[in-house]
């Protein structure tokens, strides 16, 4: 799977899934700021689960989105 990445300024966000215990599925972003001499990041996760990989990848998505679209640059 390709990896997708989103970026707004200095920030940016790569959703993924992870594969729980039980073998459901949660959505998680990576969020990486790119201007400080380390680089900062910062792990979020889905607040549900889900039963496949895709619908997973598609919540880390929203989740990617909306925490983008928070940041004020």
């Amino acid at each position: 799977m390709e990896d997708v990445t989103y970026t707004k300024g200095i920030y940016t966000a790569t959703p993924g899934v992870q594969k729980l215990e039980d073998g459901r599925f949660q959505g998680v972003v990576q969020l990486a700021r790119d201007d400080a001499t380390e680089p900062e990041t910062t792990v979020y996760e889905v607040k549900g689960v889900s039963a496949t990989v895709s619908e997973a990848l598609e919540e880390a998505k929203a989740l990617a989105h909306q925490i983008l679209g928070e940041i004020e640059l």
